[in-house]
């Protein structure tokens, strides 16, 4: 598994979690850190995938 999947996840999750604490405390400037890093995770995830499928061809 390409480390870019694990990495993506782990921004996905931390992401959400100060998006919520944002949302929570009514903190906008951490709401809004939390979904870029929530979704920087996303793309990072894909990016991991797509190395992954890539490597699966090349065999």
């Amino acid at each position: 598994m390409d480390k870019n999947r694990t990495e993506g996840t782990k921004h996905e999750i931390k992401g959400g979690l100060k998006e919520a604490a944002g949302k929570v405390t009514g903190n906008h400037a951490r709401e809004a850190a939390g979904n870029i890093e929530k979704n920087a995770g996303k793309v990072q995830k894909e990016i991991g995938k797509a190395n992954d499928e890539a490597k699966k061809h090349q065999h």
